[in-house]
């Protein structure tokens, strides 16, 4: 991280004491800390998969996608499916997918079940940008690294059950 955007201090640690001093404890001071933790870890994360993926002319949400289709069980699937997946709205999925194509890293081909929607097919130059950037984002832990492996099983299982408690998915 940039020594810019270096602190003295832990401003969101900070906020919660602000918080807590100006509302009380009733204002649910830890949420607010732990939520915005939550957010700034999010930035940092993104950040650097950006960075790193950017020189392979990906950013994470197309990167993503790459993902899913390689997943899937022949290379492909339905644009509908791609949004559902990576839980965008259509209109996003559909600039991913574009932006992929345009760069030929996936190909737009008809729906031989829908006449009226299109597949999203991984390309073999898909495939090949997609395996060296994770090997990049491996190498990097994810920008995880700092935590044991215990640690991470708890922060997944933490953050999942938050995500089921919004409802994210079915359990």
């Amino acid at each position: 991280m940039p020594a810019r955007f270096r602190l003295p201090f832990d401003p969101i640690l900070r906020a919660r004491d602000l918080w807590r001093a100006r509302w009380g404890a009733q204002a649910a001071p830890a949420e607010m800390a732990a939520a915005t933790s939550i957010m700034r870890v999010q930035q940092i994360l993104l950040g650097d998969f950006d960075s790193r993926l950017a020189p392979h002319g990906l950013t994470f949400a197309r990167y993503e996608a790459l993902v899913l289709l390689a997943f899937s069980s022949r290379g492909e699937l339905p644009m509908s499916k791609v949004g559902e997946r990576l839980m965008v709205h259509p209109t996003s999925a559909t600039n991913i997918v574009q932006r992929l194509a345009a760069q030929g890293f996936v190909d737009r081909v008809p729906n031989p079940r829908d006449g009226r929607g299109a597949l999203a097919r991984i390309t073999p130059a898909g495939e090949d940008v997609m395996e060296a950037a994770t090997r990049d984002l491996v190498v990097s832990d994810f920008n995880l690294g700092t935590l044991s492996t215990a640690e991470l099983a708890q922060l997944f299982a933490l953050l999942r059950k938050v995500r089921l408690g919004a409802g994210d998915f079915d359990a």
